[in-house]
């Protein structure tokens, strides 16, 4: 039997494409490669002789500057980077907004680290090292300036980027994530979905789990037939073991907590009805990171508010990227 995930994974691509993007691996180190979504001006590969694979060439400092100096040379429209979740990859999960953006933004798409077509050899699974090479990726592509707009465990990299490299990262919008998961923190939501571990809800064995996903995730409740529950299974959840570790990496201890002193324009952007990261935790966020940060709220939307009510989310999305661009 065909399987309808992958079906749609190809149909993705071609929207993707449709929508002025084209695929652009990176490699930012030897061992590391991003695969990136990026405006089709802006796509250039060379071939890494040791893969066999299109990639742009990080270890060139002639290829990346005249890369740089040919993408200068272009239009240059405000940049806008849609890092993903933990359940899929980058094409997946912001599918909604594509065209919403990229009649008047430069889109860029990453896959994270062990999700999508990105990989490393290195074997340090931290969100610190995922906000690393997205902005090692970026400068290669020849981005200076973008914001950052960050889901689920997308935003805690997002957090990291802006922490790591304020003059790239100039505005934020983060939706359903932390500004760094604590122990107490983790604890907490594993017990207010009734769960022992992450990994439970992230990295399910079963349909039966992945059903349990969906219904922690989205407010609505929708039914699919039992097969497309293994479809998701079968494309979705691959390099497990990576994917435990990038969990186990993501909880730290509350003495190692702090609020980063983040000058940038932030928007909480959130579903009103998350399950997974209630509503409060977004309130205070705000009072953390102080006056620059506002929130919106989307209602009868859960954790996946940018799929449940994409023109909702579109519209709160591009009113802040108005101002802050």
């Amino acid at each position: 039997m065909v399987n309808l995930l992958k079906v749609q994974k190809t149909l993705l691509q071609l929207v993707a494409k449709q929508a002025g993007l084209r695929l652009q691996p990176v490699e930012v180190e030897p061992g590391t490669i991003i695969s990136f979504w990026v405006p089709k001006e802006k796509a250039k590969c060379r071939k890494n002789v040791s893969t066999n694979k299109d990639v742009f060439p990080m270890g060139n400092s002639v290829g990346v500057e005249n890369f740089r100096k040919e993408v200068k040379k272009k239009k240059e429209r405000p940049a806008v980077v849609l890092v993903h979740g933990f359940a899929t990859d980058g094409l997946v999960t912001w599918q909604f907004q594509l065209f919403a953006l990229t009649k008047k933004y430069d889109v860029y798409v990453p896959d994270l680290l062990f999700f999508g077509g990105s990989l490393t050899s290195s074997t340090d699974r931290s969100p610190r090292f995922q906000a690393e090479c997205m902005i090692a990726a970026l400068a290669g592509l020849g981005v200076e300036r973008c914001t950052v707009v960050g889901f689920s465990y997308g935003g805690f990299v997002a957090f990291r980027m802006a922490e790591i490299k304020p003059d790239m990262v100039h505005s934020l919008v983060i939706s359903g994530s932390l500004i760094a998961m604590t122990d107490s923190m983790n604890e907490s939501i594993l017990e207010t979905l009734g769960l022992e571990s992450s990994a439970e809800l992230l990295l399910p064995e079963t349909a039966k789990g992945v059903k349990a996903l969906l219904h922690n995730a989205m407010y609505k409740k929708l039914w699919f037939p039992n097969f497309m529950f293994n479809d998701f299974l079968e494309v979705m959840f691959s390099h497990k073991k990576e994917r435990a570790e990038l969990l186990e990496a993501l909880v730290i201890r509350n003495d190692d907590a702090n609020v980063p002193n983040l000058s940038q324009k932030i928007l909480l952007l959130w579903g009103e009805k998350d399950r997974i990261f209630r509503l409060q935790y977004a309130k205070d966020m705000k009072e953390q990171l102080g006056e620059n940060t506002s929130i919106q709220i989307i209602g009868k939307a859960g954790h996946l508010a940018h799929i449940e009510r994409p023109f909702r989310y579109n519209h709160y999305l591009k009113e802040f990227l108005a101002t802050a661009s």
